[in-house]
């Protein structure tokens, strides 16, 4: 029996995708460790620079619905005129998704 070639592409294209995606784990090492730090209590030179919030607090968690997380990842936050974080660069709407559940597994 022969294989068509129009099934075997998109086939071929779907896991190549799904190989190229990073779990939350790199994303948040590529784009938030920085300032966020690898707990999320944001202890770091850029993260005290930024007033970065602790999101290990439950009241800090408490702040927010999962949509404003990932609105917040996309498109950054500022304040007034002042950038408070850019929006995350390169990520995918699952990469923003994992994101936010790596935020909310911070909640102590």
């Amino acid at each position: 029996m022969k294989t068509s070639k129009l099934i075997l592409i998109p086939l071929a294209l779907a896991a190549t995708a799904l190989a190229l995606r990073a779990d939350p784990a790199e994303v948040w090492e590529k784009t938030c460790i920085k300032c966020h730090g690898a707990d999320g209590v944001g202890n770091t030179k850029m993260g005290a620079k930024m007033g970065v919030k602790d999101m290990t607090d439950p009241k800090f968690q408490a702040g927010f619905t999962d949509e404003q997380a990932a609105k917040a990842i996309k498109e950054g936050l500022k304040d007034g005129d002042k950038v408070k974080m850019k929006p995350a660069e390169g990520v995918t709407d699952a990469d923003i998704k994992g994101l936010v559940a790596k935020v909310r597994s911070f909640k102590k």
